[in-house]
């Protein structure tokens, strides 16, 4: 007697042909790197990091043993004594032109007709030799008001010999202070940030200056008519 044996059935997902494909069509495909190569690329990297620090290393050295030059910017050349001549014939006095070989570098020099102050000015900014700044600032018309702004404030806090002159010290208690001279019929004031030695060594030259130019003399007074 023959035995009917029934069709085993398939496995599911191995049907037709037409089923799997139509399953798979929109799936995204993912590559995968096997591990072997991953590694290859890792130690690729490893080594670019590894080259390029060996060769910063063996070229910092050179570097820092040949450093750029150093530059001092631009330095305008101002001819003090040259301005200051020219201004006298509107100032009514010679402006101070403070010789410091070369030490004190001018980066200004005007005269200033005081239009909204009223007192007419003759103005120099110096760089001192240890890079901070003073500026000198002189008049034949000072009052008080005036002095007090151009001193911002400042008490009086001693005074300091420069030049064979007694000058005045006002200091702001903020790194701010001024010098101020009144000789030979001017008024001269420094102010700056720069430390005492360098204001005492421009001061010496400002008198110095002073003392080579006519005195400001101020004329008397018509006698009234009798």
């Amino acid at each position: 007697m023959q035995e009917k044996t029934s069709p085993t059935p398939d496995p599911a997902g191995t049907g037709g042909s037409g089923g799997a494909g139509a399953g798979d069509a929109g799936a995204p495909v993912k590559p995968v790197i096997p591990a072997a190569a991953a590694k290859r690329a890792n130690a690729s990297v490893i080594g670019m990091v590894i080259a390029l620090a060996v060769s910063i290393a063996a070229f910092l050295p050179v570097i820092l043993m040949n450093p750029l030059p150093k530059s001092d910017g631009y330095r305008p050349d101002i001819d003090v004594a040259g301005i200051s001549q020219r201004a006298a014939d509107v100032a009514g006095f010679t402006p101070a032109a403070p010789d410091t070989g070369n030490a004190f570098r001018p980066n200004y020099a005007r005269w200033e007709a005081g239009t909204g102050s009223g007192v007419p000015t003759w103005e120099v900014g110096f760089l001192t030799p240890k890079e901070s700044f003073i500026a000198l600032v002189q008049t034949n018309k000072a009052n008080p008001t005036w002095l007090l702004q151009q001193t911002r404030n400042a008490p009086v806090t001693g005074t300091r010999n420069a030049g064979g002159q007694e000058w005045e010290l006002r200091d702001t208690g903020k790194g701010e202070k001024s010098m101020v001279l009144d000789y030979r019929g001017t008024t001269v004031i420094l102010s700056g940030a720069a430390q005492l030695d360098e204001f005492g060594t421009l001061a010496d030259a400002v008198v110095k200056s002073m003392d080579s130019n006519p005195a400001v003399t101020v004329s008397p007074s018509a006698p009234a008519a009798p």
